[in-house]
């Protein structure tokens, strides 16, 4: 008997080494790599070592007597050990094929379930020395029964999860056969627990179960071999499908793009059919980002591409080239189907996007290009199909088709493009000054900065010169941005010279008002010349306001907070002018000088120049005309109550230095 006795605990003592080393090297692994099965699987092994060491104990102690302190506390130890074991193995499962995390709450559940039975199968019937059948049912038998089950469930799981590799079947076939196993022993226990052969079957599961135990821990190596490798081949596949597709919306990406259009280019030219290579460029995606955030606009970017290509057309080629650019070629037969094809991607683009509950509308800029008409290879098609996206966005046209002007013109921007940011650079852009003239007190009143050219070669040149070049380029933020400076530099500048500020009233355009750093910009300024802005006025257009009234409404509530005065400027040219007008808190009006130039001979224009005169007046809002070029019209703006007033006969913009005589007038 203590021969067998020794032997037993030889053999958990072996085993509590063994799975402790294998415990060791999981945690190792773990804290290498962090992966969740791995941690189970690690505290599965550390469970297991707990309770061969207390089958060990348990077979050296086996003479103590049922209920006492060592039998209780050995048992304990075993039984709640053997429980978490399990546990541990099957979170592990679990956690290995979903590759996601068990939530804290299921964990606890778990845990406090596996140590409420193993309390139980020790404490129940423990203390009794003739309840020995009861306390093998509970200890054993029930254990049995929900290991197999639980290994059978696991061995169900892992089929239905279709794991990719070798390991997964290993601990597939691993579970039916232990599961078999402790089913097994467990109604056979309860069949035939008296009986001879079941003290023997007994006796050699102590090997069997050894064996058993120790293919775990293999099964566990080769699964966390054959997963890394998984792991590692998916990532280089990903790799590979990232180094072709565009990692946010899954489309072909820029150099994919070129290569699949060639190979679409051989398969038309064979079969002798024409190709259409469309370019889109969504129309103030920006804002889109600013407003909502780069998440949601990474989201609507992503269901862009999904559109394009669902498409019912059929693409051949659909790709993003860069932020929010994207290809579309098709094969075609005639050129109503390229038009077809443009107004439906319009329509694509146009149709509303959910996000967050609301609803968000765009729009886009097609320009297109044919193979083989237009060119024949696709870096070509390509930049002929910038060409003419360039010029749709350059003149607010939806859809402009290639043409051969738009090289020589492209060529021309280029150039221009280099010239402009050069003299931004080099201080060439220089301001001029048109006086404003208050008619009530016949006195300056502030002045228009204006913005002219000193070319290094072409002498001084007039807006529009060079203001059409910069729409196409649309670098009037840039422009914007660099008069701003200009002009809080020069208020500063005469305040320390001559000791007097003049207002000075700026143009903004749309873009550089919408700008989300727009207010941001003005406050540094204000505070590095040190200009109280009651000095600065900002100028803008109707269509600045009609392309977002609530934005701009907000920024104008800001800047008037600030102390910055806002007016709208050429008035009674938009769309909506009474409309919006009341909603506005703007602080001045510039009558346009269209309205101006007849009201003198044209009683259509005086009537119309004095109801806006009134309108503004009963809004609370100050009115300047513009464009007044003879004594006649000056004295019908002053009778009808016009507050200011500026044009050749006050004067021409002129220079600062010519500005500045005013300046030393006292």
């Amino acid at each position: 008997m203590a021969e067998r006795a020794f032997t037993q605990s030889l053999i958990y003592s072996t085993e509590t080494l063994i799975f402790s080393i294998l415990a060791l090297f999981l945690l190792a692994y773990y804290r290498g790599l962090g992966r969740q099965y791995v941690k189970f699987w690690m505290l599965s092994l550390s469970a297991l070592a707990v309770n061969q060491l207390a089958l060990a104990c348990q077979s050296i102690f086996n003479d103590e007597e049922v209920g006492s302190f060592i039998d209780v506390s050995i048992t304990l130890v075993q039984q709640v050990s053997n429980y978490l074991h399990f546990l541990c193995l099957m979170f592990g499962i679990y956690s290995a094929t979903k590759q996601e995390k068990i939530a804290p709450n299921v964990l606890f559940i778990g845990v406090g379930l596996a140590v409420a039975l193993g309390v139980t199968a020790t404490l129940m019937y423990g203390f009794d020395s003739h309840s020995v059948f009861n306390r093998f049912y509970l200890r054993e038998s029930l254990a049995a029964f929900i290991f197999g089950c639980g290994f059978i469930a696991a061995a169900f799981y892992l089929y239905s999860a279709n794991v990719d590799h070798f390991s997964g079947r290993v601990l597939l076939a691993y579970c039916i056969l232990v599961g078999g196993r402790f089913v097994a022993y467990s109604f056979a226990s309860i069949v035939s627990l008296t009986e001879d052969w079941f003290r023997y079957l007994t006796d050699c599961l102590i090997y069997i179960d050894m064996g058993i135990n120790t293919i775990l821990g293999f099964i566990i190596l080769i699964w966390m071999q054959g997963a890394e490798r998984n792991v590692a081949s998916t990532a280089i596949n990903r790799a590979k499908y990232l180094g072709k597709h565009d990692s946010l919306t899954g489309v072909l990406n820029r150099e994919q793009v070129l290569e699949k259009l060639t190979n679409e280019m051989h398969i038309a030219q064979a079969k002798s059919q024409k190709l259409c290579v469309y370019l889109l460029d969504i129309k103030r995606f920006k804002f889109v980002n600013d407003t909502y955030g780069l998440k949601v606009g990474d989201l609507i970017l992503g269901e862009i591409a999904s559109r394009l290509n669902h498409s019912l057309l059929k693409p051949k080629v659909v790709g993003r080239l860069s932020g929010d650019s994207f290809m579309y070629v098709i094969d075609y037969i005639s050129e109503q189907q390229q038009l077809t094809a443009s107004e439906h991607l319009h329509a694509l683009i146009a149709r509303p996007y959910q996000v967050a509950q609301q609803e968000v509308h765009l729009q886009c800029s097609v320009g297109y290009c044919d193979f083989p008409t237009d060119a024949d290879n696709a870096d070509d098609l390509l930049q002929k199909a910038n060409l003419a996206l360039f010029q749709a966005e350059s003149h607010n046209i939806q859809t402009v088709k290639f043409e051969l002007g738009m090289q020589s013109q492209g060529r021309h921007l280029l150039a221009m493009e280099k010239e402009i940011r050069s003299a931004i650079a080099n201080e060439e852009f220089i301001l001029h000054f048109q006086p404003q003239l208050n008619l009530k007190s016949n006195r300056l009143e502030g002045a228009e900065v204006l913005v002219r050219w000193q070319h290094p070669e072409k002498g001084l040149l007039a807006p529009g010169e060079f203001f059409d070049d910069i729409a196409a380029l649309n670098l009037y933020s840039e422009l914007d941005n660099y008069v701003l400076e200009k002009t809080c530099q020069t208020i500063a500048k005469w305040y320390l010279t001559y000791k007097r500020r003049v207002p000075l009233a700026i143009n903004i355009t749309a873009v550089e008002f919408q700008a989300h750093n727009f207010v941001s910009n003005i406050q540094k300024l204000l505070m590095k010349y040190e200009i109280p802005p009651i000095y600065l006025e900002l100028e803008v257009t109707e269509n600045v306001v009609i392309t977002d009234i609530e934005l701009v409404m907000k920024t104008i509530i800001v800047l008037q907070n600030m102390g910055i005065k806002v007016s709208i400027d050429d008035f009674g040219t938009g769309y909506s002018s009474l409309a919006y007008l009341r909603k506005l808190p703007i602080d001045k009006i510039k009558i346009d000088r269209s309205f101006i130039q007849d009201v003198a001979s044209n009683d259509s224009d005086l009537t119309i120049v004095k109801t806006m005169v009134e309108l503004s007046h009963g809004l609370g809002k100050r009115v300047l005309a513009e464009g007044v070029e003879t004594q006649e019209q000056l004295q019908l703006l002053r009778n009808i109550g016009c507050d200011a007033v500026q044009g050749y006969f006050i004067s021409k913009p002129i220079s600062e230095e010519e500005f500045t005589k005013y300046l030393k007038r006292k």
